[in-house]
């Protein structure tokens, strides 16, 4: 087939229910704020994706920057990593994070979709995998043993081997006994990782993970900002524990900045950050190279076509902001997640949109 060309990209903001919201100690998420995005070619072929917008407040900034970029990408083709140089030489004095990089990264999973669709093969296939299925982990935020037991024991029953709870509550004790109950609940065979979601001090973070690792945790997520790759390195050094982190990587210069500084034992790139399956290739050869384990952050669907070709894969992500608004959602089968097709395997279910587009 003759190379795809953008005839158009056409944005929609939607805010769609959450069936579990999810509260952490750095804020809450009680919807799905998504832009749908649809890349049209000349030839017929659609390529979609959506990008999470965190709060709705994002929404109608992000719809205004699509509609400013794209004329730059009108009859060209549909080329992922041409097009992402194309953007990063365009913006390099702005640089390619926050919106605009999430922008650019959910078109990059649209490209990707277009050029699956147009052969009628996964974007596992393209990049030289099998759909294949992959290990999950249900992803909760914070919660209590008491009033979230049955979601709990319903994970469990739908085969997850890994639960993800969120941590830092002002009153350590509090913590301190959330973990004791969950790993009681979930029994020792299964994973148990907290996440902290940035809202630590290095120091206070190496006192609260060192009374947590009786609980044997898989891992502890972002116990310090993001950004504080020193931090995250003394906490690192500091505890037993192994410390994740990656889901606020910029592209692949943050993975590798993060990587020199010894700020992380596992990695968990977000694809709307990370610069899209195009960056994810990047750094999933970086993790190689430093028998790194990987995880995904979101993007259940898109992650699952990652995973399946990354040579440390770990586990994938299930904490389902999606799902509200595709055809054919995917589903768990015995705690795992298996890419589907053609594409990146998701199409819109139309009268959902409607009812969730943004007033």
């Amino acid at each position: 087939m003759d190379s795809l060309l953008i005839r158009d990209i056409r944005a929609r903001a939607i805010v769609a229910p959450l069936a579990r919201p999810v509260r952490t100690a750095s804020g809450s998420v009680d919807v799905s704020p998504l832009i749908l995005i649809d890349v049209l070619t000349e030839q017929g072929v659609t390529g979609s994706a959506y990008l999470f917008g965190y709060t709705p407040v994002t929404l109608r900034p992000l719809l205004s920057l699509i509609d400013e970029i794209k004329p730059e990408l009108i009859s060209k083709t549909v080329a992922p990593v041409a097009r992402m140089q194309q953007l990063e030489q365009r913006y390099r004095l702005l640089g390619m994070q926050g919106l605009l990089g999430m922008v650019a990264s959910t078109l990059d999973m649209a490209y990707w979709d277009a050029l699956g669709k147009s052969v009628n093969k996964p974007v596992v296939a393209l990049l030289g995998g099998e759909a294949k299925p992959v290990w999950a982990y249900d992803s909760y935020g914070m919660v209590d043993p008491v009033n979230d037991a049955k979601a709990i024991e319903h994970s469990m029953a739908q085969g997850f081997r890994a639960i993800k709870i969120k941590l830092g509550d002002p009153d350590v004790q509090r913590d301190i006994h959330v973990t004791r109950e969950i790993r009681q609940m979930i029994g020792p065979k299964t994973a148990l990782m907290v996440d902290f979601n940035q809202s630590l001090q290095p120091t206070e973070a190496i006192r609260r993970i060192r009374l947590l690792e009786p609980f044997d945790l898989h891992w502890v997520e972002e116990p310090v900002a993001a950004e504080d790759l020193q931090g995250h390195a003394l906490v690192r050094e500091s505890v037993d524990a192994n410390i994740q982190t990656g889901e606020n990587w910029w592209f692949p210069r943050d993975a590798e900045r993060a990587m020199s500084a010894g700020a992380c034992d596992m990695m968990m790139p977000d694809l709307m950050k990370i610069g899209g399956v195009t960056g994810w290739l990047s750094v999933m050869g970086m993790a190689r190279a430093a028998s790194m384990p990987v995880s995904s952050h979101l993007f259940i669907e898109a992650s699952a076509h990652v995973l399946a070709v990354t040579p440390t894969c770990h586990w994938l992500e299930f904490m389902d902001f999606g799902s509200a608004i595709l055809a054919q959602p995917y589903k768990i089968v015995d705690g795992q997640v298996t890419a589907q097709g053609p594409g990146l395997g998701m199409a819109w279910n139309e009268d959902a949109a409607k009812r969730y587009a943004l007033n």
